[in-house]
């Protein structure tokens, strides 16, 4: 079953359109705040339609993926309880939340930022927890202390634009090659992710 393909031309397709950077630019921008679906999936195929214009989306991404962010940051600082809460808890992240929480405590606050930008760890599950955490030092302390917001938007910044920036720049070298590669490839790929999901699944289920 070649159902990664058909996602992928449709992704392709997706990216023609006039309006495909609105569309990027909206799903980088809530992806940041609460929706699954990372930038990548539209970055990547819009920049193997228009390689001359990977930089340009790239900086839409960084762009709006780190003002998302920073509306997951205010959300955590000033409504976190009840309402933000039900929401980390109905998406499943309140374990991975708790563990953001205690790096905080550990002081690997700045770092953490980073992580959350750099890597496919949730970013939202960062932006929100940062902001609980910014909000319960300032009770506490009267400071924020290194997690304030211009310190959250500036390491935001720079993680997001290393990632999104590398990823189109990858795409600009790689060009015709690399999208018949990933054309060849993605089906193996998809299912490769789905069966390490059902693992890790089944394994919460029999041992957690």
């Amino acid at each position: 079953m070649k159902i990664f393909s058909y996602l992928y031309e449709l992704c392709i397709q997706l990216a023609k359109h006039p309006r495909a950077p609105l569309f990027l630019c909206i799903n980088s921008f809530i992806e940041s705040v609460f929706w699954p679906i990372p930038p990548d999936v539209m970055l990547a195929p819009m920049c193997l339609a228009k390689p001359r214009l990977a930089l340009h989306y790239a900086a839409l991404t960084v762009l709006f993926s780190v003002l998302g962010a920073v509306c997951g940051y205010y959300l955590g600082y000033f409504i976190y309880d009840p309402y933000i809460a039900d929401l980390i808890a109905w998406l499943n992240y309140t374990e991975a939340m708790e563990t953001v929480r205690s790096w905080y405590v550990m002081e690997y606050g700045v770092l953490m930022i980073f992580v959350g930008a750099f890597t496919p760890v949730p970013y939202k599950v960062i932006a929100v927890t940062t902001g609980v955490v910014a909000a319960e030092s300032m009770a506490n302390t009267g400071s924020t202390g290194m997690i304030n917001i211009v310190v959250f938007v500036l390491v935001s910044l720079v993680g997001r634009g290393l990632r999104f920036f590398l990823e189109a720049g990858i795409i600009m070298w790689g060009g015709e090659r690399m999208e018949k590669a990933l054309r060849r490839s993605v089906d193996r790929i998809g299912w490769a992710c789905i069966i390490l999901i059902a693992i890790y699944i089944l394994y919460q289920w029999l041992f957690a």
